[in-house]
């Protein structure tokens, strides 16, 4: 194998004539010179130089590793330099995946505050729903992936092989038109405010209701939910968008039940929250590899959304 020092020899040795004058261009004793060409054509398995008296000439292996030497040199010297920045957080870049209501709730205030302490450091975003974007980070097409489950539901282990940074708890909200029965099931003479919880409810009490659904792992949940009450919910419209979840709510066509954190995210118009009772949490993380959670810049952009995760929950 080449080391990189032995061909830093051999150019100085080239350039100057001689091991002495080699030496002293490079701060160190003729013989260390010596000894260092030595290793470096036993590694090659070619002599690499001539000795005719005091003169010293390069053979044809010689001056062809001379050659390649300056290019090999100036990268590796590029490529510790830029380390160098990386690890100092001078620079650096971070392949972020992140479900919808995660990227215009969480991953907004993080990034603000990470772009701030290192400027230098660049963000991408992308989003997938988990286990889309957890495939992603497995696959190296990420380096940091927010994702959430269900409290109690099956395949915990799933991320026994990842890093995993805890965000937040978010709770399932119920939402219905603002003209409902159950709109304003909260105390007496207390006036809804569109995304804050007016009051808790029973989901069986919704049994009867059009549905529109969201996400397909939330609409999963939601009919486990609502067999676990007895009943199968009538899913009218389906769709992952949840700014059309409330729209449709809003406009009477149904009611929903979102994570509270996609409620945030838009604005209700026309539609209430209600609390379900008992209540069904759903787990927000932030997740990476061992090895990338060595990565500074990785290890900064997971602080900063742990921060955005409990200043949201502080929030609420």
């Amino acid at each position: 194998m080449i080391e990189a020092r032995h061909l830093r020899v051999l150019r100085a040795v080239a350039s100057t004539g001689s091991f002495s004058a080699a030496g002293r261009e490079l701060g160190c004793t003729q013989p260390a010179v010596s000894q260092q060409m030595k290793a470096l054509e036993a590694s090659v398995g070619t002599p690499l130089l001539v000795r005719t008296g005091r003169e010293m000439r390069l053979t044809q292996a010689g001056e062809a590793l001379v050659r390649h030497a300056a290019g090999i040199i100036a990268g590796l010297t590029a490529a510790e330099e830029e380390v160098a920045a990386i690890a100092g957080l001078r620079a650096g870049r971070v392949r972020l995946v992140s479900f919808p209501s995660g990227s215009s709730t969480l991953v907004p205030t993080a990034l603000a505050a990470l772009r701030a302490a290192h400027p230098g450091t660049r963000v991408s975003l992308e989003e997938a729903e988990p286990p889309r974007s957890v495939e992603l980070l497995r696959e190296g097409d990420c380096d940091v992936a927010l994702a959430f489950r269900y409290e109690g539901a099956a395949g915990a282990e799933e991320w026994d092989d990842l890093v995993v940074r805890p965000l937040l708890t978010d709770r399932l909200v119920a939402l219905v038109p603002e003209g409902h029965r159950l709109a304003r099931t909260g105390a007496a003479g207390s006036e809804p405010t569109g995304s804050e919880p007016t009051g808790s409810v029973a989901i069986g009490e919704l049994a009867r209701e059009p549905w529109i659904a969201g996400c397909p792992r939330c609409r999963g949940q939601l009919v486990e939910v609502c067999e676990g009450a007895g009943f199968t919910p009538r899913i009218d419209f389906a769709t992952d968008d949840y700014p059309a979840v409330v729209g449709l709510v809003g406009a009477g066509l149904g009611v929903a039940v979102l994570p509270q954190l996609a409620v945030e995210s838009v604005r209700p118009r026309g539609a209430r929250t209600v609390t379900l009772e008992p209540a069904v949490r759903r787990e927000i993380v932030a997740l990476t590899l061992p090895d990338l959670a060595q990565v500074p810049a990785v290890t900064a952009t997971l602080d900063e959304l742990a921060r955005a995760g409990a200043r949201q929950s502080a929030a609420r």
